[in-house]
Parts: structure tokens; C-alpha cells; sequence
């Protein structure tokens, strides 16, 4: 039985990570990202290779915040059945005060230079009888958050690009679709003071934020086989925070 790979774009984050960690269980050989946390993905490299010995695991690096790097990146990637986009920052504050650079930045990140790198990757899913992409989004690409509007502007566009592309490479059997995750416990949330976590808390049905291992889980499913016929999907991963 041949090997299945696939690229996950920004393994170093704590999203990424759980990512890496539930596909490889699955069985996937892993391209591992990341941008300048390299002692962390050495680290997850050498994890993975510990547990999964029939695997394959490699480290690649690039700048997505640079346009050089999309030439490195997707010739450093061989046999491909699936790529997760799983990169990024956030950016809380007001629009008055932010930066015509901050807002390049984001978009640079989310949207432009992925968007260009997956255009140079299809070829090479194409090759596969049946391929996907998943991009990480979020809940406010969906719905939008005060003080954060470049980066709800960035994700929302995410979302825009998922559900054009999956029409396109559709007849391709290829699937493209995002998992949108809701308030998930991770440093990204960090800035988040106390009183504020515990009214978001009560504003969650489920009474509970998500873990990583929430949104890695949707990632899993939604490169199997089980999900070939779902495409051009926004996946909502948030405790019934946002229906």
C-alpha cells in the first residue's frame, strides 16, 4: 500500500501541531511546515518518527509573509494528497490604529501567498484519485469581531476563496473546504482577560472553549475518504457558539 502525504502549513502553531499529531495517527506521512519555530517542529518531527516508524516525516521552511518563498516551499513538496493550511497570526486592535502594513501582512499570510502555493500544489493533487484542502479559518470569518476587522477581513476572504476553488478543481476530485473554529484555548487567546473568558464562556451552548484536538479532529475528517463528497464547506467548530 502506498503512502499518502500531506502538507500541513504551519505544523510549529499549537493548532498545527495537534494537526500533525491526528493525522499521523491516521496514517499519513506529513510534510511539517513552519516559518521560524524550527525547534519546535524538530521536535514534533522527532515525536512522530518515534511513534510511527512506517511513516514519513520531513521539515519544511518558508516565510509566507514572503513571496520568494512559495517557489521553495512547493518544490521542496513531491507526491501530495492533501494540503492544510494551518498558519497565521491574529491582530486585536481598533482599525484607526492600525497599520497599512499589519493589514498586508494578514492578508499576505491568510489569503495571497496561499493562494498562490496551492495554485503551484494542484498539479501535484491532481496526480492523486482523490485529494483535499482544508484551510484553518475562523468563527469571525464567518461573523466578524470588533477590534479585530483586518483579521476577520483576512478570514472572511479565506472562506470567499474555499468555496471558489472547491467549485473549480470539483471535477478533479479534489476537495476544498475550511474548518472554522470558534474560541479555542490556545496562546493566540492569551490576551483575553479573565472577566471577559467567563462571559464568552456563558455565551457558549456548550458550555466549554474548544481544544486543539476539537479542530484537528475536523481536519482528520475531512481529508478521508469518508468526506469525498464534501466540498466548498465552512465546518463550524465552536460549541454551537455561532449557527
Amino acid at each position: 500500500m502506498s503512502k499518502k502525504f500531506a502538507l500541513v502549513v504551519g505544523a510549529s502553531g499549537e493548532i498545527g501541531h495537534a494537526i500533525s499529531h491526528k493525522l499521523a495517527e491516521d496514517g499519513w506521512s506529513l510534510y511539517l511546515h513552519f516559518a521560524s519555530s524550527k525547534e519546535r517542529v524538530m521536535g514534533l518531527l522527532e515525536e512522530l518518527e518515534a511513534s510511527y516508524k512506517e511513516q514519513e516525516f520531513m521539515s519544511v521552511q518558508a516565510d509566507l509573509r514572503n513571496v520568494e518563498s512559495i517557489e521553495r516551499l512547493s518544490s521542496a513538496i513531491f507526491s501530495l494528497q492533501a494540503v492544510i493550511f494551518a498558519q497565521g497570526h491574529s491582530l486585536y486592535k481598533g482599525l484607526e490604529d492600525t497599520s497599512i502594513e499589519e493589514i498586508r501582512q494578514l492578508f499576505q499570510v491568510h489569503v495571497e501567498h496561499p493562494m498562490s502555493l496551492l495554485a503551484k500544489l494542484t498539479p501535484k493533487l491532481r496526480k492523486k484519485a482523490n485529494a483535499s484542502v482544508v484551510f484553518v479559518g475562523s468563527i469571525w470569518g464567518d461573523t466578524g469581531a470588533s477590534y479585530e476587522a483586518a483579521y476577520s477581513a483576512a478570514k472572511g476572504a479565506q472562506h470567499a476563496f474555499v468555496k471558489a476553488y472547491a467549485k473549480e478543481v470539483a471535477s478533479q476530485k479534489i476537495t476544498v473546504n475550511a474548518v472554522a473554529p470558534g474560541f479555542i484555548d490556545t496562546k493566540m487567546n492569551q490576551h483575553v482577560e479573565l472577566d471577559t473568558r467567563q462571559m464568552l464562556l456563558e455565551e457558549i451552548p456548550a458550555g466549554v472553549f474548544g481544544t486543539t484536538e476539537d479542530v484537528a479532529n475536523a481536519v482528520v475528517f475531512l481529508v478521508g475518504e469518508k468526506a469525498n463528497y464534501i466540498t466548498g464547506q465552512i465546518i463550524r467548530v465552536n460549541g454551537g457558539w455561532y449557527i
